[in-house]
C-alpha cells in the first residue's frame, strides 16, 4: 500500500509526502473529540486573559514608566513575547474546533514560527529578568554601570534574533498535509528521523534546561545575600523568588517532557492507544504552558508596588472618563510617593 499522498486542493503545490518521519495526523476519535470540545474554550480563555494582562503591562510601561530602566525594557519584551504567542491562538482554536486547516500553507508556516518564537523569547526574557535581578542584588556596584537602557535594548535584540533562529524549524517543517478523511492538517513534517528527534531536544534544552539552570544559580545567590538581613521586605522577596521558580517549573516541565516523549515514541512499544494518549497529554500540557503567559504579568509586573500604583491610576482615570469627565491627570504625586524608596530597595522588595 502506498504511504504517500499528494496535495491538490486549496491552491497548494502538488507535493508528495512520505509519512516515515513526518508526524501523520492522529485519527483517533477520542483525540479529535477532546481537541474539538476542550481546546477552543481553553485557548479562548488564555487569549482573553493573556491579551488583557500583557496589554496592560505594555500600556503602563510605555505611558507611565517611560522605559527608564533595563528592567522596564525586559518587562516590555516579555509582554510582547507573550502577546506574540497568544495572538496566534484564535487560529489554532478554529483549527481545533473544525479539525481542518483552512488558512493556507503560508499561514501554517508563519503561525507555527510565530508561536515558537513567542515560546522561546518568553523563556529568554525570563532569564534576562533573572540576571537583571541577580546583578541588582548580588553585584550592586557593577549593576550601576551594567543595568542601563542601552544594554537592555542590545541584549533584547540579541534574544529576539536567537528566538527566531530557534523558531526556524517551525517555519521550515510545518506543512499543510491531507488528512485521511476530508480536510487538511497543519502538522510538522520532518525530512529525517534525526530532525524528528532533534527538535524536541532543542526545545527542552533552550526552553527549560538552560533557563532553569540559570534561574537556580541566580536565585540561590540572591537568597544567600537576602538571608543575611532579616527584615519583612527581604523575606517577601525570598518568597517571591520561590514562587517564580515553582510556577515556571509547574507550567513548563510537563509540556517539555510530553513533547520529548512524543518525538521519541517507538512504534514497536507504543501502540495506537499510546500514541493517542500522548497526543492528548501534549494538548493538555501545552495549554497549561500557555497559561504561563497569563501569569507572567502578575508575577513580574503587578506584584511590584510601583506597578500597582500605576494600575490604580489607570483604572481611576478611565473610570472617571466613563462618567464623561476626564480631568488632566498629574502623575507627579505617585512618583513622589515612591521616591522615598531607593532603587536598590525597590529591586529587593518588589522583585523588580
Amino acid at each position: 500500500m502506498d504511504n504517500s499522498t499528494s496535495i491538490l486542493d486549496h491552491g497548494l503545490e502538488t507535493t508528495t509526502y512520505e509519512y516515515d518521519y513526518g508526524i501523520a495526523p492522529v485519527r483517533n476519535d477520542e483525540v479529535k473529540s477532546f481537541a474539538a470540545h476542550f481546546l477552543p474554550p481553553l485557548y479562548s480563555l488564555v487569549f482573553i486573559f493573556g491579551l488583557l494582562g500583557n496589554g496592560l503591562v505594555v500600556l503602563i510601561l510605555i505611558r507611565y514608566k517611560k522605559l527608564k530602566s533595563m528592567t522596564d525594557i525586559y518587562l516590555l519584551n516579555l509582554a510582547v513575547s507573550d502577546l506574540l504567542l497568544i495572538l496566534s491562538l484564535p487560529f489554532w482554536a478554529y483549527y481545533a474546533a473544525h479539525m481542518n486547516w483552512v488558512f493556507g500553507a503560508e499561514m501554517c508556516k508563519i503561525l507555527s514560527a510565530i508561536y515558537d518564537a513567542g515560546f522561546y523569547s518568553g523563556s529568554f526574557f525570563i532569564v534576562l529578568l533573572t540576571i537583571d535581578r541577580y546583578l541588582a542584588v548580588v553585584h550592586a556596584v557593577f549593576a550601576l554601570k551594567a543595568r542601563t537602557v542601552v544594554y537592555g535594548i542590545i541584549t533584547s535584540l540579541i534574544m529576539w534574533v536567537l528566538a527566531f533562529l530557534a523558531a526556524t524549524p517551525g517555519f521550515i517543517f510545518y506543512k499543510v498535509l491531507p488528512k485521511f478523511e476530508m480536510g487538511y492538517s497543519c502538522e510538522p513534517f520532518y525530512p529525517s528521523e534525526m530532525w524528528k528527534k532533534f527538535v524536541p531536544v532543542m526545545m527542552l534544552i533552550l526552553g527549560l534546561v538552560l533557563p532553569w539552570i540559570i534561574m537556580v544559580f541566580c536565585y540561590v545567590s540572591i537568597v544567600r545575600i537576602l538571608i543575611k538581613g532579616r527584615n519583612e521586605r527581604k523575606q517577601k522577596a525570598i518568597r517571591l523568588i520561590f514562587v517564580i521558580m515553582i510556577v515556571y517549573f509547574i507550567f513548563w516541565v510537563p509540556y517539555n517532557i510530553t513533547f520529548l516523549l512524543q518525538g521519541y515514541q517507538n512504534p514497536f512499544f507504543c501502540n495506537n492507544d499510546c500514541v493517542s494518549n500522548l497526543e492528548i497529554a501534549r494538548q493538555v500540557t501545552e495549554t497549561i504552558a500557555m497559561m504561563h503567559s497569563c501569569i507572567n504579568p502578575v508575577i513580574y509586573a503587578f506584584v511590584g508596588e510601583k506597578f500597582r500604583k500605576y494600575l490604580s491610576t489607570l483604572f481611576r482615570k478611565y473610570m472617571v472618563c466613563l462618567h464623561r469627565f476626564c480631568p488632566s491627570f498629574d502623575h507627579a504625586p505617585f512618583e513622589r510617593s515612591l521616591s522615598s524608596m531607593s532603587t536598590s530597595e525597590r529591586d529587593i522588595s518588589t522583585g523588580l
